[in-house]
C-alpha cells in the first residue's frame, strides 16, 4: 500500500497522540509547520508529521519551553544550509592555517 501524500489533522493527532487544538497552536508558533489548507481543511505532509514529532519530543520528553524548541528546530534548520556547512569549512581551515604560523 503507497503512503498517503496528505493527512487531515485528525489522522496526524492520531499519529501523533498531540491534541488537535495543540497542533493548532503550534502552528501558530513554529514556522516549520505548514500545512496546506484545501476547503478550509489542513492537509499535513509526511514532513510535518516528523515536525510535529520532533516538537512533541523536544516539549513533552526533554522538557524545553515553546520557545526553547523554536531555537532547536531553527538550529538544527541553519546547521544543516550549505552555507552554514560553508562557514563551518572556513573556520576550520582558518584555524588550521592559523596552527601553522
Amino acid at each position: 500500500m503507497a503512503e498517503k501524500r496528505y493527512y487531515r489533522i485528525s489522522e496526524v493527532s492520531r499519529i501523533t497522540g498531540v491534541e488537535p487544538h495543540v497542533l493548532r497552536y503550534w502552528e501558530k508558533e513554529f514556522r516549520q509547520i505548514r500545512p496546506r489548507r484545501i476547503k478550509n481543511q489542513r492537509l499535513y505532509t509526511k514532513k510535518d508529521l516528523e515536525i510535529i514529532k520532533e516538537i512533541k519530543r523536544l516539549v513533552h520528553i526533554e522538557g524545553f519551553t515553546i520557545s526553547g524548541a523554536k531555537k532547536r528546530l531553527e538550529g538544527q534548520e541553519s546547521n544543516s544550509s550549505p552555507l552554514s556547512q560553508i562557514k563551518r569549512d572556513l573556520l576550520e581551515l582558518y584555524n588550521f592555517l592559523a596552527e601553522g604560523r
